[in-house]
């Protein structure tokens, strides 16, 4: 009993983590299955014939190649815009501060559905036609309020004497900025450019509102392809995304973990 008290909070978040990847391991134990219908629900046979042809399924690589683009190009836009907000927001005082940071964490509080629609209503007004644009257009939109988020965070826990030190020893307002406030403030950037990603990525719904007739992302396949049965590439791209994920995080604990040992 004794070892179970001191062990109880690691149990139970090693129980929480199990919960929460039991899905992500059936994708990928799923992308080696061979199923004999359309529908990719039970265990058949061992197969790697989706991993070596995964573009089989017709029109899959197409919109996957799409939704990157989309979630690189609206990643990239919103951790810029998001970035310069926050060390507004994060830094100064200004007249309407406050309602800003409301806001700010409006289109987070808002259902996707209502601002899915509610995007479509403001560019059928202004005569934009639904497509690509609209989609990123919408994605940068509902993004740069999480990048605003994480990246203020970071801000709001630097030490304004660090800047104070670098001007004593003559460093100009830039080089302070790019030799000591970037640098630490980096992986916030770094963690608001990862999740803006990830929601451009993932969204649906938003998406579905703005994407017309004629464009198709990877999210909007994948529940198109539901319909009629998964293709097998799919978990092939979700496993693929996950290890991805999974490695991005692992070199980053990795860097952080050489370089305190450097420092220390």
């Amino acid at each position: 009993m004794n070892w179970l008290r001191k062990n109880l909070v690691v149990i139970i978040g090693l129980l929480v983590m199990a919960y929460i990847l039991i899905p992500n391991l059936v994708v990928v134990v799923f992308s080696f299955n061979k199923p004999t219908g359309h529908f990719n629900y039970e265990w058949n046979q061992f197969s790697l014939d989706a991993w070596l042809d995964p573009c089989a399924a017709p029109g899959m690589c197409d919109s996957l190649g799409l939704s990157l683009w989309i979630g690189v190009v609206a990643a990239a836009v919103a951790t810029v815009m998001g970035t310069m907000a926050a060390f507004a927001l994060g830094r100064y005082r200004f007249p309407g501060r406050s309602s800003t940071n409301l806001l700010v964490f409006m289109p987070m509080a808002t259902p996707e559905v209502v601002m899915g629609a509610s995007l479509l209503t403001l560019f059928v007004s202004v005569g934009l036609e639904s497509g690509t644009t609209t989609i990123l257009i919408a994605h940068i939109l509902f993004t740069v309020s999480f990048v605003i988020t994480t990246v203020k965070a970071r801000v709001a826990s630097l030490d304004p004497a660090l800047e104070q030190a670098a001007a004593d020893l003559y460093a100009t307002p830039a080089q302070a900025f790019w030799k000591v406030t970037f640098p630490l403030v980096a992986p916030g950037i770094a963690a608001g450019a990862l999740l803006a990603f990830a929601l451009s990525f993932d969204d649906y719904i938003v998406t579905n509102f703005n994407a017309g007739a004629s464009t198709v992302t990877f999210p909007m396949f994948v529940w198109g392809a539901s319909q009629r049965g998964i293709p097998v590439q799919i978990y092939v791209i979700g496993t693929v995304m996950f290890v991805g994920a999974v490695a991005i995080v692992g070199i980053a604990q990795a860097i952080g973990s050489r370089k305190r040992k450097v420092d220390a």
